[in-house]
């Protein structure tokens, strides 16, 4: 089993009020007694976890490595954390059981839950118990209703909130928090409205846009990343992409007909590929390593080696329907709270067609309304910076993703960097002594420093 530190990556929901002692957060008798035998070993957590209130055991899979046990699992969640009459919808959790009496990570992708049974990097240093929670609105953890009106970093930080308090039930011992790219920022989030749920947070690669009407800081880190040949390769690459529009849409139509897909939310297969075009410049960087700049397709390419490189590095099933369509609450917290980065395009603005394609609103149904809150990120921002205690930020240098990034200011934190590293950076990339600084950091909030 390998560690797995970043993944960056829709089936009920509760249409009626759950009873309100299915949101209880006080243990009844039968859950203490269940806990309690569950602490003595794997025998009985199965039947410890049907115990707790709220909570349905999905199915336990047969895939965890020796010494685990997988549990697939429904949590009962408020639609609204501020008012119970909106009623309740199921989240997805994932449970990597190994001992009562061990750590416990929480772990977050930001997006849908993934159902492969690999720990995260904190989790393998520590030994340590992992609960993954899906972030509302993705996968199966739908609220009903239209619309993503609840979908917001306060919400999402009181659903974890609310697994912590019920799962520290079975595991009363340290809590450590984690997640990379969005699934750090959802850790990051967490950790400012509950600052008190977790005894540490390790953080991966994790964007912090705090100002959304000032993207000076990603255009600078793409016109200096890498190499000045490897910069130019990339952007004389999209040029020809643009120059060959015609075939390049053609081969996108084709694969799309063949895949029964469509492109209703973009708009037309001509702007999914003009999107995909501008991206590669941000997805390249935040994915490349040196040796991949030798592969940038040059002035002599074929239209084969072309499409297949945009495809491989931009992923044009993205912007299908299908994908699409998956994605559609990220899109929406992106236009709402999060804000997004802003990449240059002044070297093939005279081929472009659909000059805004990147921005949320198109990757967004046009009868969901979608209001900017300003406010959100520099309140995350200030926090971070004053009070975020116990938090490891660990970055790539030349993660074009980091370009704005956290800078913890409270006590036992630090933010360390990867030279050379893009946006798959772990503890392990470190330099021996911001590694050793690293576990040793997540040893002492575990207890064992």
């Amino acid at each position: 089993m390998t560690a797995w530190t970043r993944r960056r990556l829709l089936t009920s929901a509760a249409a009626t009020a759950f009873p309100a002692a299915g949101l209880a957060t006080a243990a009844a008798p039968p859950a203490r007694a269940a806990a309690a035998k569950a602490r003595t070993g794997n025998t009985d957590v199965a039947d410890a976890l049907r115990a707790l209130p709220g909570l349905r055991l999905v199915e336990e899979r047969q895939d965890a490595e020796p010494g685990y046990r997988h549990f697939v699992l429904g949590l009962r969640q408020p639609v609204d954390h501020t008012d119970p009459a909106a009623g309740t919808f199921e989240q997805r959790l994932t449970l990597l059981h190994t001992a009562a009496d061990r750590p416990t990570v929480l772990f977050s992708t930001g997006y849908h839950a993934v159902l492969t049974p690999r720990r995260s990097e904190p989790a393998m240093l520590l030994g340590a118990n992992q609960l993954q929670v899906e972030h509302r609105y993705f996968g199966t953890s739908l609220p009903a209703g239209p619309g993503y009106a609840h979908l917001t970093i306060r919400q999402a930080a009181d659903d974890h909130h609310r697994v912590v308090g019920l799962f520290r039930r079975l595991y009363p011992g340290a809590w450590l928090s984690t997640g990379g790219s969005k699934g750090g920022m959802t850790s990051v989030y967490h950790r400012r409205f509950h600052p008190r749920d977790v005894d540490g947070t390790v953080v991966y690669s994790a964007p912090n846009n705090t100002d959304d009407r000032d993207d000076s800081c990603y255009l600078r880190f793409l016109e200096t990343v890498g190499t000045a040949p490897g910069r130019e390769a990339v952007k004389a690459a999209q040029r020809q992409l643009l120059l060959r529009r015609t075939e390049m849409v053609a081969r996108y139509e084709a694969w799309a007909a063949a895949k029964g897909d469509t492109f209703r939310l973009v708009g037309s297969a001509d702007k999914a590929f003009e999107i995909a075009v501008v991206r590669v410049l941000f997805m390249f960087w935040q994915r490349a390593t040196p040796a991949d700049v030798a592969t940038i397709p040059g002035p002599e390419a074929t239209a084969d080696e072309l499409y297949a490189w945009l495809d491989a590095w931009a992923g044009l099933p993205l912007y299908a329907d299908t994908a699409a369509r998956r994605y559609v609450p990220y899109w929406y917290q992106i236009g709402t709270q999060l804000g997004y980065g802003e990449i240059p395009t002044g070297h093939v603005a005279d081929l472009l067609r659909h000059p805004d394609g990147i921005a949320a609103r198109t990757f967004v149904p046009r009868d969901v309304p979608m209001v900017f809150d300003s406010a959100a990120m520099p309140d995350i921002d200030r926090w971070v910076r004053r009070r975020g205690s116990r938090m490891l930020f660990v970055n790539g240098a030349q993660d074009p993703s980091v370009a704005e990034h956290f800078r913890p200011g409270g006590a036992d934190s630090r933010l360390l960097w990867v030279p050379g590293g893009n946006h798959s950076v772990g503890i392990a990339d470190l330099s021996p002594a911001d590694r050793a600084w690293a576990e040793g950091a997540l040893h002492r909030w575990a207890g064992r420093g």
